[in-house]
């Protein structure tokens, strides 16, 4: 498979939606009370089932490179006022939602979910379970930083009924490391993962980054042969987007000392090349996994989807957002929770879900979502599908985009037949690209997004 063709790469190199959602969570609006809990009523009538989603804000250090929504802080007794109000918005949210759904899927992300305590983690596991209905063989993950992290702590991850953990790496060069202030041995991500694995947690992700000050071709050649030492189930190979006047940590990173653009595209290529070396699959975009994984399954039955964790095997459930800054989707809407956590405290202590803005989605808006969704998991459209269920001529409904799409067929990114669409190899890297000419926002749109590679 020949998925890297430089030219076309450098010609489409442009910036654009990563796709977790549609519409994209920068056209979100204010959202009322009043209309997420009517979305809720819509949700319950379906009865589809939960994925809950938790966001731990706290980091006891900065890393350069992030742009996550966090708080910074050594203070250890900061997670427990916060979790007091989040054990109120589990409560509110909880009594919304009809008892017999069940939740199949359940993330704590962050921020730094290993900030709280192995008894935190514990208790906000069971308060979870306490609410919420859920099943026995559900796929339950938590973000780690290794960092700190010993074998009482994957202990408790055990206990709290976690079988996925996420491990940022990001790059073994201690070098870069220095630079993004993250330093973290080969070693203590080792031991955490053999740890993990010894207590039945079954699946492990790593996350990478290219593009990160004082990387090339030579230093991340090393650090994937650690990886590839390592075996994870799945990795995700990041696009360092460096925004230093939208992310102020980045303000810290020596712009002399990144890698040019050349150097970035070639670092990608060795890794793409080195990974499907190594018998992993790509699902798409930034993510592979091994080919027994969940994720390759699901992509090989038509099941896998996108959400604001990336791609997932659960395209079914509602998502509940708990926590600052926390994302949803509910019934026909999405939803975001207070980024302020003082704001956060307000709302909850006043009785009111800490939710304020949003969108609820239409008709259009979800004929585009099954387009993207099905292109950018799949790399496959059938027109004939988007029809039955929709009721409209694909032709018709979409001629601006068909003929948007001309050039990049011209070039050989995809194929577009009188019924279907059919991504390419060389173009599976560009997908963005692709569903970007499906987006009716993105031409009003002032949000500054990543580059597309």
């Amino acid at each position: 498979m020949s998925l890297f063709d430089l030219a076309l790469i450098k010609k489409y190199d442009r910036f654009g939606p990563r796709y977790t959602s549609y519409p994209t969570a920068n056209n979100f609006k204010a959202l009322t009370q009043d209309e997420y809990q009517a979305q809720v009523v819509i949700s319950n009538m379906r009865k589809n089932p939960i994925s809950l989603y938790c966001h731990i804000p706290f980091c006891d250090t900065v890393c350069f490179y992030c742009g996550c929504n966090k708080i910074v802080t050594k203070d250890k007794t900061k997670a427990e006022p916060y979790l007091e109000r989040l054990f109120k918005e589990i409560e509110q949210q909880g009594a919304l939602f009809n008892h017999s759904r069940k939740v199949e899927q359940m993330h704590f992300g962050g921020g730094t979910p290993t900030f709280l305590s192995n008894a935190q983690i514990i208790r906000l596991s069971e308060k979870l379970q306490s609410i919420f209905n859920f099943t026995d063989d559900g796929e339950y993950s938590i973000e780690v930083d290794p960092r700190g992290v010993d074998e009482d702590t994957i202990k408790a991850l055990a206990q709290a009924r976690f079988n996925r953990i996420s491990l940022g790496v990001q790059d073994f060069n201690v070098d870069v490391q220095k630079a993004v202030n993250r330093v973290q041995s080969f070693e203590q991500t080792k031991a955490v993962m053999d740890l993990s694995r010894a207590y039945g947690l079954e699946s492990i992700s790593i996350d990478l980054i290219y593009g990160l000050p004082k990387q090339s071709v030579q230093t991340f050649e090393t650090t994937l042969d650690q990886v590839a030492e390592l075996r994870p189930n799945r990795i995700s190979l990041f696009n360092y987007a460096n925004l230093p006047e939208l992310f102020k940590p980045q303000r810290r990173i020596d712009v002399l000392m990144l890698p040019s653009a050349d150097e970035k595209l070639a670092i990608f290529k060795y890794s793409m090349d080195f990974l499907l070396s190594q018998g992993y699959v790509y699902i798409g975009m930034d993510h592979f996994s091994l080919p027994e994984d969940p994720l390759a399954i699901a992509q090989s039955k038509r099941q896998l989807y996108r959400n604001f964790q990336g791609y997932s095997t659960h395209a079914q459930c509602d998502i509940i957002g708990l926590g600052l800054s926390a994302i949803g989707q509910v019934g026909d809407g999405f939803s975001q929770n207070e980024k302020n956590i003082e704001k956060y405290y307000q709302r909850i202590d006043g009785g009111e879900l800490p939710i304020i803005k949003g969108q609820i989605i239409n008709q259009d808006d979800k004929i585009r979502r099954l387009v993207i969704m099905d292109l950018i998991c799949h790399f496959e459209l059938s027109f004939t599908k988007i029809e039955q269920t929709f009721d409209i001529v694909f032709e018709d409904y979409f001629a601006d985009s068909l003929f948007g799409l001309s050039e990049m067929a011209e070039d050989g990114l995809l194929e577009i037949t009188n019924r279907s669409i059919k991504v390419m190899d060389k173009g599976q890297l560009l997908i963005r690209n692709i569903c970007m000419v499906f987006d009716a926002y993105l031409a009003l749109s002032k949000t500054q997004f990543s580059k597309t590679i």
